[in-house]
Parts: C-alpha cells; sequence; structure tokens
C-alpha cells in the first residue's frame, strides 16, 4: 500500500511542467554520463533523446520553444563548419578521381538501400531515403523535417546506424590498431575548457545572423545551413576562427535531441520496433558494401586498411573523427573524404527525396486506377 503511494505521488510531480523539466534534465544527465562511460559517439545528444522518448511514450508531453531549436541548428552548423578543414578543396583535388569514385559510389548504394525501403513499404514516402543518407546524421534529421519527411523514423534510423558504424569502425581500429586502444578517443564529455571570448562573441554573432537569414528566406533547415555556409566562407578566408565552448555544445545537442525524441509517441515506436528487422539489414548492408569500397581502396589504391575503412564508413564524420583521432590513420583523407561526402548529401538529398517520393506517389495513383 505505501508503494502505491509513493509511486502515485511521484506521477503527481511528474504532471508539474518545471517538475517534469527537472525529471528530463536529470534523466538526460545520467544517460549522458552511462553512454560517455561507453565512449559511444554521439552521447550527449543520444542520451536527451533516448530520455525525450521515454517522457513522451509515457504521455509526458514537454515543448521545446521553436526559436530554441532554430539556435540549436546554428550551433551545430559552425560545429560542422570548424571540423571542415580549410585543406579539403585541395586534398580532394589532388585525388579528385578517387574521391568522386569512392564518394559517389556510397551515395548511390545508400540510396538504393533508401529506395528499396520505400519501394517495400518498410517506410513511408521520403523518410527512407533521409534515414539511409550517410551524411551527418544530425543535420540530415534537420534537413529530412524541413522537406516533409516523418523526422522521428528519420532520427530512428540515423542514429541506430551511427551506434552500429561507431561499434562496427572500433572494432576495426582495435583489429589494425592494436597497440592504441579504441576506448582510448577523446570524451565529448569535457565541459571545463579554456574560452577565447574573443572569437567566441563573433561566432554567436554569425549563429544569429545564420539563423536569422534562414528564418527570414525561409529556407529548408536554414538556420543549420545559412550558419554552416557564413561560418565555411568565413572560416576559409581567415577571418574568423570558430570557438564554440563545449557547454554551449551540450546545451544544443540535448535540445536537438528532446525536440526530435519528444514527438515520438506509443504509435510510432511500435511502428520502428516492427520494422526494425528490415532496417537492421539495410544498415548492415550499407555498412557491408561501404567495407567492400574499402577493400577496394587498400587493393587498388594504397590505402592503408584503417584509413580506407573510416573514410568510406557511413557513419556521421563527428564519430569518425572521434575514432580516427585515437588510431594512426592518414587523417587529412578521412575527413576530406567524410566531409565531400556531406556536402554532396547536403546538395543532392533534397531533389533525391523529392524524386523518390513523386515516383512513390505516381506509382501508388496507378495502383488505384488499375488494382
Amino acid at each position: 500500500m505505501e508503494c502505491v503511494s509513493v509511486r502515485h505521488f511521484m506521477e503527481s510531480l511528474m504532471k508539474i511542467p518545471p517538475l517534469r523539466w527537472f525529471w528530463l534534465i536529470l534523466f538526460s544527465t545520467l544517460a549522458v554520463v552511462g553512454l560517455e562511460s561507453l565512449n559511444l559517439p554521439a552521447a550527449l545528444l543520444l542520451g536527451p533523446m533516448a530520455m525525450a522518448i521515454v517522457f513522451a511514450a509515457r504521455d509526458k508531453p514537454l515543448i521545446i520553444h521553436r526559436n530554441l531549436f532554430y539556435l540549436a541548428q546554428g550551433v551545430v552548423g559552425s560545429m560542422i563548419a570548424r571540423a571542415i578543414p580549410a585543406s579539403i578543396f585541395v586534398e580532394i583535388a589532388k585525388n579528385w578521381p578517387l574521391f568522386i569514385a569512392s564518394i559517389f559510389s556510397v551515395i548511390i548504394a545508400s540510396s538504393l538501400l533508401g529506395w528499396l525501403l520505400t519501394r517495400f513499404q518498410v517506410l513511408p514516402g521520403s523518410t527512407a531515403i533521409w534515414g539511409s543518407s550517410p551524411g551527418a546524421a544530425t543535420a540530415m534529421t534537420l534537413m529530412a523535417e524541413s522537406y516533409g519527411a516523418d523526422v522521428r523514423l528519420v532520427a530512428f534510423m540515423q542514429y541506430l546506424r551511427v551506434v552500429i558504424v561507431a561499434v562496427a569502425a572500433t572494432i576495426v581500429a582495435r583489429i589494425w590498431a592494436p597497440e592504441v586502444p579504441a576506448g582510448a578517443a577523446p570524451s565529448s564529455f569535457d565541459i571545463i575548457q579554456p574560452v577565447a571570448w574573443g572569437y567566441f562573441a563573433i561566432t554567436v554573432l554569425v549563429i544569429l545572423g545564420g539563423v536569422l537569414a534562414g528564418k527570414v528566406f525561409r529556407i529548408p533547415a536554414g538556420p543549420l545551413l545559412m550558419t554552416l555556409a557564413g561560418g565555411v566562407i568565413l572560416q576559409d578566408f581567415n577571418l574568423l576562427t570558430i570557438e564554440l565552448p563545449p557547454a554551449l555544445l551540450m546545451v544544443a545537442y540535448a535540445i536537438i535531441g528532446w525536440s526530435i525524441g519528444l514527438r515520438f509517441n506509443r504509435a510510432i515506436l511500435l511502428y520502428a520496433a516492427k520494422a526494425l528487422p528490415r532496417l537492421l539489414l539495410s544498415i548492415l548492408s550499407l555498412v557491408a558494401i561501404c567495407g567492400l569500397f574499402a577493400f577496394c581502396l587498400v587493393h587498388f589504391a594504397g590505402i592503408d586498411p584503417l584509413t580506407a575503412y573510416l573514410a568510406t564508413s557511413p557513419g556521421g564524420a563527428d564519430s569518425v573523427a572521434i575514432i580516427a583521432s585515437s588510431s594512426h590513420v592518414d587523417m587529412p583523407f578521412v575527413m576530406s573524404m567524410q566531409t565531400g561526402r556531406f556536402i554532396v548529401v547536403l546538395l543532392t538529398g533534397p531533389a533525391l527525396a523529392r524524386w523518390v517520393a513523386n515516383s512513390m506517389a505516381s506509382r501508388q495513383r496507378k495502383q488505384d486506377r488499375h488494382p
């Protein structure tokens, strides 16, 4: 009887919005700490998203203000811009046939798998294309929402692949670089770092400008893309040094994770669980195909195995960078390949998703006319 009353008291507390925020923040923090202890990339986003899904599934909705979501997108855009090296185009120009073949091979393979998921109605509309896109998971998820895909299923598929690819890449790193422990990757949980406040102030202005431009011009995923473009241009012309305190990145990742997770409900979770075996088959197939491309780089281009695997890996560039930084690999080659593919996916993703959605809609109309 006493246990029942305590549970009833806790449930009544959870219905009060400020207390629900307290519990969400607390559980999200614990989830991040747990995932970080496993050296899992993207823990800062996966932890809050997982806890938000739990809250949403228990019918305890909370709302993230849209302007906060836009600002978080701007922070992520500037983070991606900072990770794009100024030497990327020089590196690509040196080996352009190799880069074009590798980048488009991965994109074609992922697009084919996404089309098959749509063709066999595993996922609706363009959702499968966005979920299969081998770009930065956060960017793909944010853009998918702007183009009408189901952001919940896209996020589920993208971050499931991030986890699988991170585990696979860590195993590969352990096999080919045994002298460097895979768990030695630097943790993204180190929030106590010196901040260059002058550069940070300018970075904030760039973020605010990108967010404002994205909203004014109504560009899909505008806050992310405008900040990304502005940051890359200013950085490459040595007009900006992007400074992002780890605490700001943590808050931005948490806001995006919560925004995505809180949109789930029991029905969509049941749908995702039902589709899970086929989604896993698709993800594992893509990882295997990319492993084959890596073998080709080793055999025909003389690239060392670990560098080739990380360069072609279909995970996010951030998770690959963390693993690569603790291994003896050609870091400029790996990041140039990952970044080049991300840029191509950004440019081609919307048109490809629109084409698949239109072709599927046309096919459905024909079936309706001729049952």
